[in-house]
């Protein structure tokens, strides 16, 4: 009987100290600065791959912020890598990455990652 106590104790502390998570991706063509790229002619060549992430925690459901908060952060911090300013560049195929990480309710991590290809146009 003691040693049936031990196992479903054992047993009971391993659900509450293990974690799992799961990974989300997904591909949109859309740009949120509403820019409408056509590369359909050979008048531009690609020069980058960026990508921005942006994480939240939340302890027993809360905390962090709203999901378009972390998108938002998620995209600035993209941009501000992509090194636009003053050029003829935009940033296009964007794909975006979610993975969440539970440690059973008490504690959840969001990670949100953007990515894209950085083109710039010729003459």
């Amino acid at each position: 009987m003691k040693n049936l106590k031990s196992l479903f104790g054992l047993l009971l502390l391993s659900v509450f100290i293990s974690s799992c998570g799961y990974h989300v991706g997904y591909v949109q063509n859309n740009n949120a600065t509403i820019t409408n790229v056509e590369l359909s002619q050979n008048n531009f060549k690609v020069v980058d791959k960026v990508s921005g992430s942006s994480t939240v925690s939340y302890i027993m459901g809360f905390g962090g912020k709203a999901e378009t908060k972390l998108l938002e952060d998620a995209k600035a911090d993209m941009y501000a890598k992509a090194n636009l300013d003053g050029k003829a560049r935009a940033v296009v195929n964007l794909t975006f990455e979610q993975h969440v990480e539970t440690v059973f309710v008490f504690y959840i991590k969001r990670t949100l990652t953007v990515s894209g290809h950085v083109v710039e146009f010729t003459n």
